[in-house]
This record gives C-alpha cells, sequence and structure tokens, in this order.
C-alpha cells in the first residue's frame, strides 16, 4: 500500500466514524435527543455532515486516481486530497515550505474530524427509564412544561413561591431527574430542570439565571445539580449568593472554596457511590459553608439521583432504588423548606 493509498483510507475511515457516531446515537437514545437543549441535535447534524463531504471528496479523489493510473500518468497531482508524503515535486511557484505547510494542516483537520466523531459518540445522553418518563405526566398536582431550555414542574392551586433550578449530571437525558425531582412539586414548590448544551453543565454556567429570570413570581430560589451538575450550580450559588438562597447538591461538591457563602446548604451522597466517593464529599467539607447538612443514603450509587440506568464506573447498589430515592426526596425537601421559611 502506498502512502497516498494509506492516506485515502484513513480518510474513508475518519468519514465512516463521522456518520457512525450520529447514527449510534440515533439508535440508542432516539427519544431522548429531541428533549434535550438543542445543541445536541446540531452536533450529531454536523458529524453527519462532515463526514458525508468527507466519504464523498475521498471517494472522488480515488477515482481520479485510478483514471490517471489507468491513462498511465502518475500518483495524483497534489491537492487537499493529497497524502503529507505523497505530493509531487513543489514547482517554481509552490515551494517546499508551502507544500509542507498544506500537507501539515490537511493532517491537523483529519485529526480534528476524527475528534469530532468521538466527542459525538461520547456525548450520547443516558436515556431516562420509563419509571422517569412516568413522572412526567401531568395531573391534578402537578402540571409538567417542557420549553426549549428546561422541563418545569409547576405546582397546581397557589402559586408557588419557592423554587428550584437543577442542574442533571454529565450526559444525563434531562428527563431522568422527573422521578426525583417531581415530588418536590408536588409539597408545592416549583422545580426548573435544565437542558444544558450539549449535556454538561458547565458548558453554561450561568444558565439558571434565565430560568429563575422566567419565573419572577418565585420569591426565594435554591439551585442544585447532580454530579458536575451540582458543581455547574455550586459555582452559580457562590457567584450570586445575594438571588439565591439556597444550595442542593446530589452526589456533588464545590470546584472551589465557598464556605464564607451566604446559603443554606444540603450535600445528599451514595455510600456505595463510586463516582462521587464518600471520600471525594468529606474532603469538600472544608470548601462548603459551616452550616451545610450532610446525608450519606445508605447502598445507594450514583445513578440512583436520577433514572437513567446503570453507570460505567459507579459502584453497587446495597439497597432498592425506590428506598433510595425516598430518602434523596426527603433530604431535598428538608433543605426548600429550609429556604421557604427564610
Amino acid at each position: 500500500m502506498t502512502r497516498r493509498t494509506a492516506w485515502l483510507t484513513l480518510r474513508a475511515l475518519v468519514a465512516l466514524a463521522l456518520l457512525a457516531a450520529p447514527a449510534w446515537v440515533l439508535a440508542t437514545a432516539a427519544g431522548a435527543v429531541p428533549h434535550q437543549h438543542w445543541t445536541l441535535g446540531a452536533l450529531l447534524a454536523v458529524s453527519a455532515l462532515a463526514g458525508l463531504v468527507l466519504l464523498v471528496t475521498t471517494v472522488l479523489a480515488w477515482r481520479r486516481d485510478r483514471r490517471r493510473a489507468a491513462d498511465g500518468g502518475a500518483a495524483a497531482a497534489p491537492s487537499a486530497d493529497v497524502a503529507p508524503a505523497e505530493a509531487a515535486p513543489a514547482a517554481p511557484d509552490h515551494p517546499r515550505a508551502r507544500r509542507a505547510l498544506r500537507a501539515t494542516g490537511a493532517g491537523v483537520g483529519l485529526a480534528l474530524l476524527a475528534v469530532l466523531a468521538a466527542a459525538t459518540a461520547w456525548l450520547r445522553p443516558f436515556p431516562a427509564t420509563d419509571a422517569a418518563l412516568d413522572a412526567l405526566r401531568g395531573d391534578d398536582a402537578v402540571e409538567v412544561r417542557e420549553s426549549a431550555g428546561w422541563y418545569a414542574f409547576v405546582p397546581r392551586g397557589a402559586e408557588p413561591t419557592t423554587g428550584l433550578v437543577y442542574s442533571p449530571g454529565a450526559r444525563v437525558d434531562v428527563r431522568a431527574t422527573a422521578a426525583v425531582l417531581r415530588p418536590l412539586a408536588e409539597e408545592g414548590y416549583l422545580v426548573v430542570a435544565l437542558k444544558e448544551p450539549l449535556g454538561i453543565a458547565l458548558t453554561s454556567p450561568d444558565q439558571s439565571a434565565s430560568a429563575m429570570a422566567a419565573f419572577d413570581g418565585v420569591e426565594r430560589w435554591a439551585v442544585g445539580g447532580h454530579s458536575l451538575g451540582g458543581v455547574a450550580a455550586s459555582s452559580f450559588a457562590a457567584a450570586h449568593d445575594g438571588d439565591v438562597d439556597g444550595l442542593l447538591l446530589h452526589a456533588s461538591y464545590p470546584l472551589g472554596d465557598m464556605s464564607d457563602a451566604d446559603l443554606l446548604v444540603a450535600s445528599v451522597s451514595g455510600s456505595e457511590d463510586g463516582l462521587t466517593t464518600p471520600a471525594d464529599v468529606e474532603a469538600s467539607r472544608a470548601n462548603l459553608p459551616a452550616g451545610t447538612t450532610y446525608t450519606v443514603v445508605d447502598g445507594a450509587v450514583h445513578a440512583f439521583f436520577a433514572d437513567y440506568g446503570p453507570q460505567p464506573g459507579d459502584g453497587t447498589p446495597t439497597v432498592p432504588r425506590a428506598e433510595a430515592q425516598a430518602e434523596i426526596v426527603a433530604a431535598s425537601l428538608a433543605l426548600l423548606d429550609e429556604v421557604a421559611a427564610g
């Protein structure tokens, strides 16, 4: 195999990866994709389009080389399709440095496209289970509203005066939070679950502000989140403690020191969590206000803070999910009760 052939083969493989990544996401999480932030759908489209363009141009370059070979000509002349080591000798108006620059650019571009394919596959959301989807149905107690930026669980009857803006964990289907968050709305609290750009809360650290502004009838706010979502929520709370009264951490902890923040804080974690381990939570104590309330749910794992099935790297639960989630909800309600009491 010549270097030229190897280069075109590599291009074809990257093109197929760009096409396969969104196809795999849609095949395994198609129901989740339309309900996430629009950036996920855009990423899938960009990956598929890039793969199609790369595959078509590679096939055309391959055919052009074969025609030239059949006509008795030399290998393909230097172009954007040429492998870095296969460029023809430099003409007087194309010095060697320019050829090397074009070859380097082609290699870097192909590497970036490979990264795009890998990122598209990695960002596949963990889809919500049936238990979570059942909790999304509105009834006489709770109205469930979906918008471009979030799901809102709105208590029916009296207008809520205390609310929670919640950021899901990384790559977790926002709908998976419903079974844990809906019971909070059933107790009279407004709860907003954010659709995070690409499923990563830190991509939009101030997203909570837009949700708070949309419900201006709420007088007291808590922010919170699961795992990386809790990290984003803690950063927002620390920066906006004049607007935020409480912080709810589900299997999470802050990145920096917020021990001086004027906030009511509750940390709820699982004893068997393999991702946010008990040691991680213990190490974060110095970064949280002295009055923080800690609840360790015995036997619970990372994936019990939402309903999306097992998660790689997590621990092994020793308690039923429903039992653990009842404790998670109770600890969360306790914080909201404190926030509501002022």
